[in-house]
């Protein structure tokens, strides 16, 4: 079940970004609904995991997966938009790039991206990358800039008196999402060194 809401809430994000270009007030506020659930299914599915037991190495897989797929794809059409500066999603896919081909090596020798077999070793590392509270912060950022972008370009919002103060506000949380996405990522550099000692050494 949780490896199937992982894979689901894709889905609902690409539905998500396919209203958006409808340019209507009703698809906008479908668009900004399903963004929503499509966030809350991310921490469904790890919830479901752990409560029910599926914690796996393939459930570990798939969940930054869909966080990667869902990510890039809403960053890729902001900027498409017009919303946001192409650098956040370029951004985004080199680090998702670089981290995920050195967790890819990691995977490989046992370890996995959180949890008891984590890759980052120092406590500096899984306090930056796997700690409880920089990955909540990390997803309240994304959640708070996505949807907040969705309702400054929502078609008929020019009528409230303070509806520019809603888009600074967005690109302010864009950049707090874009800074953690990269701060996120250097533990996942600095101690992938130890994979390749392991490789060079013939060790598991």
């Amino acid at each position: 079940m949780a490896n199937f809401i992982s894979i689901f809430r894709i889905f609902v994000a690409f539905l998500a970004i396919y209203l958006l270009f409808w340019k209507t007030t009703l698809g906008y506020g479908l668009a900004l609904l399903l963004t929503a659930i499509a966030f809350a299914l991310d921490g469904l599915d790890g919830y479901i995991a752990r409560k029910f037991n599926e914690s796996s190495d393939l459930g570990s897989v798939l969940d930054i997966m869909g966080d990667r797929i869902v990510e890039a794809s809403y960053w890729i059409v902001f900027a498409v938009l017009g919303w946001i500066n192409i650098l956040f999603p370029l951004i985004c896919i080199t680090r998702a790039f670089v981290t995920d081909s050195l967790r890819s090596v990691a995977l490989s020798q046992g370890y996995t991206a959180f949890g008891a077999k984590s890759m980052q070793s120092s406590k500096w590392g899984q306090l930056i990358c796997s700690s409880k509270i920089t990955r909540i912060s990390y997803a309240v950022a994304k959640v708070a800039a996505f949807i907040l972008l969705i309702a400054a370009n929502t078609p008929g919002i020019e009528i409230f008196e303070h509806y520019e103060t809603v888009n600074t506000v967005a690109q302010v949380f864009a950049w707090i999402a874009i800074i953690f996405c990269v701060v996120r990522g250097i533990p996942v550099v600095l101690e992938s060194g130890k994979l390749f000692e392991n490789a060079k050494n013939g060790k598991a």
